[in-house]
């Protein structure tokens, strides 16, 4: 039987995102992926035109079915919609036994908002300490703590925010740098390490860097989700926290260079991009 691991997030109708990455990970990555649907989006390569999330009650009686039959090795968090709902997840991973990989999903990326923002308090006070890994990216960060990250010595401040509300590792994802000689969002400019993209995971004790080749393709949608459920796809197989990041930020670095148009806007990346290769993933 391979490692299950189990997603709780929005469904992304064009294939690109949310729950439907998260499976395209998980098989990529060699564990059974299971799914508990928390909202059905209709959405393309342009944007998300309609968001309905779905009832606690029908949220929590997925995700019992599937735990108390079928058992889970991790557990991945994505798009949970409202305060109603980021409670009731909360309380159930946290009685899971399970690492939770919390992806605390804002917005799209195209800007449209997935999360409203009553929930934000119960995200920093119910989620976030249940999470064994939170990869909050730095619009994320800057929704969770109010801080604006414009260089990597900012993701160490930001990581020590994330930390203070309790998950064990955070991982700072660095994408939305500004690359090299482009000006910030507090007017400086950027050279040198912007050539590549950079997170930042920590425990507040260890502190791991993880770069790689920054990429010019466009086609970037599901970034988020894939890395989050990469990890969570690796700690199910037992391997450490920094172990599970390191390998899925060389995954979803794949994934990103083979991104392809879909659409009239933005394209996924690439879910199956190793499988294609002589050797595959994971």
């Amino acid at each position: 039987m391979p490692p299950r691991v189990l997603t709780v997030a929005g469904s992304d109708s064009g294939g690109g995102a949310g729950v439907q990455a998260d499976l395209k990970t998980m098989l990529a990555l060699g564990v059974h992926g299971m799914s508990v649907i928390t909202a059905v989006t209709a959405q393309n390569s342009l944007g998300v035109q309609g968001a309905w999330e779905l009832p606690v009650a029908a949220v929590v009686a997925q995700y019992r079915s599937v735990v108390d039959d079928i058992g889970v090795q991790a557990v991945k968090t994505g798009m949970l919609a409202s305060a109603e709902l980021v409670e009731a997840v909360a309380e159930l991973i946290a009685g899971t036994g399970a690492p939770a990989v919390v992806d605390p999903v804002g917005v799209s990326k195209h800007g449209d908002p997935l999360l409203a923002a009553s929930a934000l308090d119960s995200v920093r006070t119910r989620l976030l300490p249940a999470a064994t890994v939170a990869t909050p990216n730095l619009d994320e960060v800057a929704q969770l703590t109010g801080l604006r990250v414009e260089s990597e010595d900012g993701m160490r401040e930001a990581a020590s925010a994330v930390l203070a509300y309790g998950p064990k590792w955070v991982l700072i994802k660095g994408g939305h740098l500004p690359p090299p000689g482009e000006a910030g969002r507090d007017g400086g400019r950027r050279t040198g390490a912007g050539a590549r993209a950079v997170d930042l995971l920590t425990d507040g004790t260890e502190e791991h860097w993880l770069r790689a080749p920054r990429h010019g393709n466009r086609h970037t949608h599901g970034t988020g989700c894939t890395l989050a459920s990469a990890i969570a796809a690796e700690l199910a197989k037992g391997r450490s926290v920094p172990e599970a990041a390191a390998t899925a930020k060389s995954y979803v670095t794949g994934a990103i260079a083979a991104g392809f148009a879909l659409g009239a806007g933005i394209g996924p990346v690439d879910h199956a991009w190793a499988l294609r290769g002589p050797e595959g993933a994971g």
